[in-house]
């Protein structure tokens, strides 16, 4: 069986490499982020190939941001955040076209992105006009024969659970964030595999706490820190006979966020050493 594979998440900067660095965690791949959509060009996309090809590192996926304000939180989040706002709907859908077309031109197998505070009521009009939305980026994707998955965080996992099913075309997947589910209060991602695991293509390795108010987002935290029981995560990947990678993210910067980078990947490493023997993947 295929071996889950580690990797980093790496931001896309004008005049960067932006995987110079990740041979230095001992990594070969890595999902690649962008919020400058300046960068969505063919000059930039021949750049990246060159240096994915100069770095080794294979890319798993395009992760792939929009315009306009947001705010990271469920107080403020719900009228900002994705293709939910009315207000900023149709400029991102464009955006995340050419997200698309670009995850196209630098051979990424799919698009990721968040797609907001998808209504829980299913009767909501608000529901419907998400989904249309969301259902024209995910067929352009389709028509570039590549993936559109969800990160998870800001929506229940039964709604979006409901968003697929209702989509309904073959090329939805879900990027499972370890910590969004605990940062937003939505649950807990070993609970959430239940009920998305099947359409879960790779992760992002984070941790987190719970929120201490209604108002905020709850507090990233290095690994192994906070509510994320990565252990029964693990395990439970392997009961899903889950063979995708395992993108760690950690939204600091500096020399902090590269020493948090190597702890969790000698940690992570270490989980799938012990639940990778078929013995040891039933739930415990």
């Amino acid at each position: 069986m295929k071996r889950m594979e580690i990797g980093v998440l790496a931001m896309l900067r004008k005049g960067e490499d932006p995987f110079s660095a990740i041979g230095e965690f001992g990594l070969k791949t890595a999902q690649l982020q962008n919020w400058d959509m300046d960068n969505l060009n063919p000059e930039t996309a021949a750049q990246v190939r060159q240096n994915l090809e100069r770095s080794g590192v294979r890319l798993a996926a395009f992760w792939g941001g929009y315009t306009g304000e947001i705010i990271w939180n469920s107080y403020g989040g719900p009228g900002t955040c994705g293709l939910v706002p009315a207000n900023q709907r149709a400029r991102r859908i464009d955006e995340l076209k050419r997200g698309a077309d670009f995850a196209k031109m630098i051979g990424a197998p799919a698009l990721i992105t968040h797609c907001g505070f998808i209504p829980e009521n299913p009767q909501d009009p608000l529901y419907g006009e998400t989904l249309e939305a969301i259902r024209e980026v995910a067929q352009h994707c389709k028509s570039l024969d590549i993936g559109f998955w969800f990160e998870t965080g800001q929506e229940t996992p039964l709604t979006l659970l409901r968003t697929i099913e209702d989509i309904g075309l073959d090329n939805l997947g879900v990027n499972l964030d370890t910590a969004n589910l605990i940062l937003y209060g939505r649950g807990n991602p070993v609970d959430a595999l239940e009920v998305i695991g099947k359409y879960v293509r790779n992760l992002h390795i984070k941790d987190g706490l719970f929120p201490t108010d209604g108002h905020s987002l709850g507090k990233e935290v290095p690994f192994g820190e906070g509510r994320a029981d990565f252990a029964k995560i693990i395990r439970k990947l392997y009961a899903l006979d889950f063979t995708g990678e395992l993108i760690i993210e950690r939204e600091i910067s500096g020399p902090q966020q590269a020493a948090d980078i190597r702890i969790a990947v000698d940690k992570l490493t270490a989980h799938l050493e012990e639940y990778g023997d078929p013995n040891n993947r039933q739930e415990k």
